[in-house]
């Protein structure tokens, strides 16, 4: 018998997902790109665990760095911000690979580093917020006149 509802269940399942798939085949905008949904799932851990010390405005500063255009920049690069001389230092690039190890400990990268931090060890939201955090592209340098 339990070997039936599971078989139930099972079945379902598979008919839930090939209905939904199918629909958002037919309807447009029905479903969120799957890059989408994880930077959607990013910017709510970003809001639970960096934006106490992080601003989400280009150009401001709150008591961290401003995260705009993280991604592919040098560690301590942000000439605004008072960095300690160990990161300036270290030769980091903001990597995925390095933000991932420091998002899961960053003491373990920059032991003497300054920022207090929360750590998150899931590797799936360690993903999600370095997708939200791509999406953070630096703005534009001011035109010349």
């Amino acid at each position: 018998m339990k070997r039936l509802h599971l078989l139930s269940a099972a079945a379902c399942t598979a008919l839930i997902g090939w209905a939904a798939a199918s629909l958002a085949q037919q309807v447009p905008g029905w479903a969120v790109p799957y890059g989408e949904a994880m930077q959607v799932a990013g910017r709510n851990l970003f809001d639970e665990h960096c934006i106490f010390c992080h601003a989400l405005k280009p150009g401001a500063r709150h008591f961290g760095p401003n995260l705009y255009g993280i991604v592919g920049r040098p560690a301590g690069a942000d000439p605004t911000f008072p960095y300690s001389e160990t990161l300036k230092k270290s030769g980091i690039v903001w990597t995925e690979d390095s933000l991932r190890k420091w998002i899961a400990n960053t003491t373990s990268v920059v032991p003497t580093t300054l920022m207090p931090h929360t750590t998150i060890t899931n590797l799936a939201e360690q993903i999600y917020l370095i997708a939200f955090l791509k999406t953070l592209k630096a703005p534009p340098p001011p035109a010349h006149k």
